[in-house]
């Protein structure tokens, strides 16, 4: 069973599970069949049973006593295989609607190295047998973080344990069980029976405890996660708090890789009906967790029993709680706590009790249900992206060395909100060329207008409607290299365009531009290039009938002209990252109308942001195994599991202060500027195209559109650096414009679905602390044959993370900050690699 996206239009759906702390016996076939008449999903259950536990109890209450005796020696005792009576599990029909539960009480984090290797040797034996039974998932204890003075200095063998059971079989996912921030009273020894209380002192640190710390238990994930590698089998059981910590945390969640929400009955509150239900905080962030590529399960924790299934509820005592006095009793007299662990473990196994509830037991189930039923619709983007484009990663396109297919075309065009913006811009330049008396290029006075570029011809379809609406009359020209588009570029020209168009099969960068003709009524237009193994244009007419006994016409003189307004679509997820200005220097610089020539777009900007990504980054590690270029090369993605990294707080709500949203900062790279008079990014004497090359840039003369940016961006919040993010704006023509800038899409060009983010990934994650800053550097490197992006990343601690940052609204960091009448530097904490993508850029 697994958590798939809904359709279009559906509610997500919504995997539920039930969990019981005191469930022993193992699932039958009825059980679980009267747990799904109820409406749930899945089951719980533990893979040993108490009497395996009171074993292990025993055998380190004897190893303790046998240490007292011989303090010096400290063999590791072994803990022997399951027997028939360690484990309710075995091998049926039911197994895969099972969670397993390894055994809550071990303490793999342990200071004390006895506890911990009889921990990882339950846990090993726990893992081994719940695989051979086919147990596909198995939730581990989180670690614990406070053991006196110390804290989270267990984390690195914990890591090395779970790696270690990732190892044991190929298919068995792990989940940790961590709650969603951390707080103080968290590792209390209040798991019955539980190994921790037996960690002895001359291993531990007498000391006060920690503070609660919203990004805590994700600091202790973060560890366990980067020494195993990311690995792809390795997930988040999340315990969802009753009170949620600030958002920067819930966001975090968000990003990494979650299998489960856990909630108990104390999450929920009543509401007038006296029945449970959860804040309306608790419920946006279940429909935010929700709409996941792959969303997680909920497990409903001790929220009663399954209608018709006994309670199992031991009547004797449980183990006992090895804390406090009775800790201390069970060192000190190892024999007789020896001899109650057994007794208690075997009353356990042979004794159970029923217990009838006349309560409904399934409130907080129909309640998930009924939140599930009302979850938000999702927005056109989601639901574009759902299933599919969500986190999925893509090689960009390169445009000029490949001819793309068809549906890479029929992709593009299914996006109405870009040709609806192209169209008016197009418009509204023709009408204001005309309202401004400017003079058109063509001989008879018509504007001519250029489709550069023109794939399927969609936006040439554009400028005939617009040339309509405006009510001005237009020359218009299509060009495209694809010899498989231009042919149906020609079958449009005749069915649909009624012969409006001239077109061009050339390189833009080649063509020599429009040309006119005076011909007699009579006669029709037909030009062919003095190039024609790499371009022609055609007009093509209904052929006239010859006139019998009329002397033949000479051919029309071709006679050059400028263009008025150039349309291209040339823009990729970094604006710049196709070519665009590669493809447009030419005819700028050479072909436009050098007085009012317009370009459409006429200028566009890059931008960047530093993420957290983390599937993102699992994803590429498995690609560069037959992939080397996989790390270096910036991908068009969708991102959807990701986190900002560089925020700045919004107000604040008056009755939660907690889930003030915080705001990504986004700032500018670079930019673009094509048309005439505004300077672009040459002169026209600095770019040379002949006949005999398309692009001549033996001398490198595309050093004109290198660019270089070196940005700060603030972290409030300590967190992991994964790679940059890229998005862009493009001016259409006056206040038209494109955007995937996250704060101003939705206000510019809402619902366009043609770009996605650009990724540059980074090789190896950068961590950042709380108030520090990163530091990034990017360049646009070319050559006489490519064009390439370079990018490194430093990371700083801020000297004074009481102050704040000066000029907030561009979000500056300085590298030296005043305080107390004298200047400090910040501090180097770390440097990235170099990130190139060379090998992998974009050929000319």
């Amino acid at each position: 069973m697994d958590s798939s996206s809904s359709p279009a239009g559906d509610p997500p759906v919504y995997y539920v599970g039930q969990h019981e702390s005191k469930r022993q016996l193992p699932i039958s076939p009825q059980t679980w069949r009267k747990a799904h008449d109820c409406g749930y999903d899945m089951l719980t259950n533990p893979i040993t049973t108490p009497l395996f536990h009171s074993r292990v109890l025993a055998l380190l209450a004897t190893q303790l006593s046998e240490l007292k005796d011989r303090p010096l020696e400290h063999p590791i005792p072994a803990v022997s295989s399951l027997s028939a009576t360690d484990t309710a599990i075995t091998p049926c029909k039911t197994i895969s609607y099972l969670i397993g539960l390894a055994s809550p009480w071990v303490d793999l984090s342990s200071p004390d190295p006895l506890v911990y290797n009889i921990s990882r040797q339950v846990l090993e034996l726990e893992i081994s047998y719940a695989a051979f039974c086919g147990l596909n998932k198995v939730v581990l204890p989180g670690p614990k973080l406070q053991y006196g003075s110390s804290h989270g200095d267990g984390l690195v063998q914990y890591a090395c344990a779970v790696q270690e059971l990732l190892a044991l079989n190929n298919f068995m996912q792990i989940l940790i069980h961590l709650p969603m921030m951390y707080h103080p009273d968290q590792d209390g020894d209040d798991v019955e029976g539980s190994l921790s209380p037996f960690t002895r002192k001359e291993y531990t640190e007498e000391g006060g405890k920690s503070k609660h710390d919203f990004l805590g238990t994700w600091d202790a994930w973060h560890v366990i996660r980067s020494l195993c590698k990311y690995h792809a089998r390795l997930f988040v059981a999340l315990a969802i708090p009753r009170h949620l910590p600030a958002i920067h945390a819930q966001t975090r969640w968000h990003s990494e890789p979650l299998k489960l929400l856990s909630l108990t009955a104390q999450t929920f509150i009543p509401n007038p009906k006296d029945k449970p239900a959860l804040t309306k905080y608790h419920q946006d962030l279940i429909h935010r967790y929700m709409r996941l590529r792959t969303p997680p399960w909920i497990l409903l924790c001790d929220v009663g029993p399954i209608p018709g299934v006994p309670n199992v509820e031991p009547e004797t005592s449980k183990p006992p709680k090895a804390k406090g006095h009775d800790s201390a009793d069970a060192l000190k007299e190892p024999e007789k706590f020896l001899q109650a662990l057994i007794e208690v473990g075997q009353n356990d196994q042979r004794t159970i009790q029923t217990s009838v509830k006349t309560k409904n037991p399934t409130y907080h189930l129909a309640y998930i249900r009924n939140l599930q039923e009302k979850s938000p619709p999702q927005s056109f983007l989601e639901l574009f992206g759902a299933g599919y484009y969500h986190d999925f990663l893509q090689n960009p396109l390169q445009p000029l060395s490949h001819n793309l297919e068809s549906e890479s075309y029929e992709v593009f065009e299914r996006d109405p909100v870009k040709y609806d913006l192209y169209e008016s811009a197009i418009r509204r330049a023709l009408t204001d060329w005309v309202s401004a008396g400017k003079t058109a290029s063509s001989p008879s006075g018509t504007i001519v207008v250029a489709v550069v570029g023109a794939g399927r011809g969609p936006l040439v379809t554009r400028a005939l409607q617009a040339s309509e609406t405006a009510g001005v009359k237009i020359e218009l020209w299509a060009v495209e290299k694809n010899p498989n588009a231009f042919v149906l570029l020609q079958y449009h020209n005749e069915h649909t365009w009624s012969n409006q168009v001239h077109l061009v099969q050339s390189d833009m960068r080649s063509w020599e531009g429009p040309v006119s003709t005076q011909p007699s009524p009579q006669q029709q237009q037909q030009y062919h290039s003095s190039h024609p193994h790499t371009h022609q244009s055609q007009k093509p007419p209904p052929q006239p009938q010859p006139q019998p006994q009329q002397q033949q016409q000479p051919p029309p003189q071709l006679q050059p002209h400028k263009i008025d307004i150039l349309i291209s679509e040339l823009l990729g997820s970094f604006a710049d990252n196709e070519l665009s200005p590669e493809c447009l220097d030419p005819l700028i610089h050479t072909r436009l109308n050098p007085t009012h020539g317009l370009s459409i777009p006429s200028r566009y900007t890059s931008y960047l942001t530093p993420i957290a990504a983390p599937k993102l980054h699992a994803d590429i590690a498995s690609r560069t195994l037959t992939d080397p270029t996989a790390p270096n090369t910036p991908y068009v993605v969708m991102l959807h599991a990701f986190d900002y990294l560089s925020t700045q707080q919004q107000p604040a709500p008056e009755k939660n202060p907690a889930t003030a949203a915080a705001a990504p900062i986004i700032k500018e790279a670079w930019s673009f500027t094509h048309g005439s008079g505004t300077g672009g990014s040459l002169s026209p004497s600095s770019i040379s195209f002949n006949n005999n090359n398309q692009n001549n840039m033996n001398n490198n003369n595309n050093k004109h559109n290198t660019r270089s940016a070196r940005l700060t961006f603030p972290t409030p919040h300590r967190g992991c650096m994964h790679g940059l993010a890229g998005y862009f704006e493009a001016v259409l023509y006056a206040e038209i414009e494109l955007s995937t800038h996250p704060l101003r899409a939705e206000r510019k060009s809402r619902d366009m679905t043609s770009w996605f983010p650009i990724y540059f990934p980074l090789k190896t994650p950068l961590y950042t602390p709380d108030h520090s800053s990163l530091t990034i550097t990017m360049r646009r490197c070319t050559d006489a044959r490519k064009v390439w992006y370079e990018w490194i990343v430093e990371s700083f601690l801020e000297p004074s993370p009481g102050v704040e940052n000066r000029d907030s609204a561009n979000n500056v960091v300085g590298a030296v900050m005043e305080q107390k009448g004298r200047k400090e530097k910040k501090v180097r904490l770390g440097v990235s690699e170099v990130g190139s993508s060379r090998e992998c850029g974009c050929v000319m």
